[in-house]
């Protein structure tokens, strides 16, 4: 479908986008206040978003789904008034869904045409619910071969027709699922919230005029286009670039690098200027990292990366500036390799942990812009992760308390990373004071992970130490990369720190559990403490200037062992820095180095799965 080409008005054009952030905004605030699950309501894992009726993305605030399969398999025409689409199949989702918790729905948007309600957008929301069936509670089954073991697939249905909902529909979903009174509910939340959203978005239309409000969304993208065109993709050299990274399991077969490649191929006179071409991605695995990314020309992952490309910006307020929306997609070119491989996966290879993979690219993305632009991109940033505890309470009820504990992101050419950063816009670790007053556990201790952040001119930022009791005797689940291979450093800067997990810390009972684990034992009164991942360093380590390094240590994210080892910073009794023998020692460690260093840094945990190398043939400009 082709919009009207009417000229939009300037400031009708900010009316209209200022409008559509608001509604989407209104929508997860529904969402948040009326939904039951932690992952929803606590956690805030999910998103909307608003699309026209051509399918494109207009608002920029976070990511969101696909409306294609939904329009595939429904025809706008056949759309009615109080309609509502559903589905988590995560094949027939275009590549819009990457895991059977995340559940879509989808509400269209009608407004007045030549005198009858016709379809003119659509308002959209997925999340990551607690459980959808499945080996595991869950639905995150780690070691899965098949996605016939990872909970209910629903391609796409109606589940609510003309306001009226599909109840045989909702009693198939809650009956698969472990907790179906939290899914009835947020599923509630998330249908009643776009509705509402919906009818917002229809006010709009009937104040100015379908045609109108079309030629804004036509200039809202079209302004997007040239802004990346202009601001952002002018700081890439015109050249090809191949730069990879790896996931380090896949919960089946033995650690290995699992390899994500990509060639950049910048053209400034193109029509389409910038070219990511994934061939040399290894193969599907066995275990549940794939991700279904060759759908729809990639139109998802192009949304998807295209954050990372903000970091060219002028300055990071200009960064915080731009938004990503449908009119990033004219401008890349996504090439993928043939069926078979950890982004074009054949069903029903399993995808639940796909994060490893598909986070894993926003890094390979940062990696070979660094390359190309002389390492003005972040260090890496952390990776998503689920942990949790789960098993019955002291009435007998089951119950699963999982959480996404961030990260430390990389630092940067001009500041630290962050710490404890969530790569889900708006998501956070899930409150003490709720977690102890809803689930049989103690939250003993929550802070920063000390020495965690990867040493450099810029540190990357902390991860979390977060200390959990079991008071009664349950199971604890993780779903986690990053325990061997470690955010990598970049020009100079050091890896991070890697995600561990430990059990009964400092007790007779202390060992470590494995970043993918199911169902890990734990009984009444025992201690897990987990460590997330710290930031990649960015730039020299030696060139932090003291004070800084002192600052470190004051904030307890630096021990005076770490200053010593990492920043050649030597710290006297009192806390002061003895700046003679700093001088001595880094004169010193900057002469044991032998000049021949890659540009970027993976730390120890590469050789061990390489075979002995620390370093390949793409790590070296």
């Amino acid at each position: 479908m082709t919009a009207p080409k009417t000229a939009a008005d300037p400031v009708l054009v900010e009316i209209v986008a200022g409008t559509l952030a608001a509604i989407e905004m209104e929508v997860e605030t529904a969402i948040g206040r009326t939904s039951r699950s932690p992952m929803i309501r606590d956690a805030h894992d999910f998103r909307a978003g608003i699309h026209d009726r051509q399918l494109r993305k207009l608002t920029g605030r976070s990511y969101s789904a696909l409306v294609q399969p939904v329009v595939r398999d429904y025809p706008i025409d056949a759309m009615n008034v109080g309609d509502v689409f559903f589905h988590n199949d995560v094949y027939l989702s275009e590549g819009g869904i990457g895991h059977l918790p995340d559940l879509c729905v989808t509400v269209p948007v009608f407004a007045d045409v030549d005198g009858r309600p016709q379809v003119v957008a659509f308002v959209q929301a997925f999340g990551h619910h607690d459980d959808i069936g499945g080996a595991v509670p869950g639905s995150m089954p780690s070691a899965a071969t098949s996605m016939f073991e990872e909970g209910l697939m629903v391609p796409p249905i109606k589940l609510w027709d003309r306001g009226v909902p599909n109840e045989s529909a909702l009693k198939i979903m809650t009956r698969n699922s472990r907790m179906p009174d939290s899914l009835a509910a947020d599923l509630d939340a998330e249908c009643s919230a776009c509705l509402s959203g919906a009818r917002r978005l229809g006010e709009l239309f009937d104040r100015y005029g379908v045609e109108a409000v079309e030629a804004c969304f036509d200039a809202i993208l079209s302004n997007s286009t040239e802004v990346y065109r202009k601001e952002i993709l002018s700081q890439i050299p015109d050249g090809t670039y191949v730069w990879e990274d790896y996931a380090e399991h896949d919960g089946v077969d033995e650690p290995m690098l699992h390899r994500q490649r990509i060639t950049l191929t910048m053209d400034s006179t193109a029509e389409v200027p910038l070219v990511i071409d994934f061939t040399g991605t290894g193969p599907q695995a066995k275990g549940p990292i794939n991700h279904c990314g060759d759908y729809s020309d990639g139109n998802f992952l192009k949304k998807w990366l295209a954050p990372v490309l903000r970091n060219l910006a002028a300055t990071p307020e200009r960064m915080a500036q731009l938004d990503v929306n449908e009119g990033v997609v004219p401008l890349i070119e996504m090439r993928f390799p043939e069926k078979g491989t950890l982004l074009t996966p054949v069903f029903p290879a399993p995808t639940n942990a796909r994060t490893f993979v598909i986070l894993r690219l926003l890094g390979v993305l940062a990696g070979v812009l660094a390359k190309a632009t002389g390492g003005r991109m972040p260090a890496d940033q952390e990776t998503i992760r689920y942990t949790g505890v789960y098993g019955t309470d002291a009435d007998g009820e089951s119950y699963l308390m999982r959480e996404v504990l961030g990260g430390g992101s990389g630092g940067r050419y001009y500041a630290d990373g962050e710490d404890t950063i969530h790569v889900v816009p708006d998501s956070r670790n899930l409150p003490t004071e709720f977690t102890e007053g809803r689930f049989p556990l103690r939250i003993e201790a929550l802070g920063l992970a000390l020495d965690s952040g990867g040493p450099g001119r810029y540190r990357g930022g902390c991860g979390y130490e977060k200390h959990i009791r079991v008071l009664r005797d349950a199971h604890f689940m993780s779903i986690a990369d990053r325990s061997i291979l470690a955010c990598w450093g970049v020009k100079g800067g050091k890896a991070g720190r890697p995600f561990q997990i430990t059990v009964d810390p400092g007790g007779p009972d202390e060992h470590e559990v494995d970043a993918l684990a199911d169902a890990e034992p734990l009984t009444a009164g025992t201690v897990v403490r987990v460590r997330t991942t710290g930031g990649g360093g960015w730039g020299d380590p030696l060139e932090r200037p003291v004070e800084e390094v002192l600052q470190d240590i004051a904030w307890l994210k630096v021990s005076v062992e770490g200053a010593r080892r990492d920043y050649g910073v030597v710290v006297d009794d009192e806390g002061d820095a003895d700046l003679t023998a700093t001088d001595e020692l880094r004169a010193s460690m900057r002469a044991e180095r032998t000049g021949d260093e890659p540009f970027f840094d993976r730390g120890p945990g590469y050789a061990t799965l390489s075979g002995g190398a620390a370093f390949n043939e793409f790590d070296v400009l």
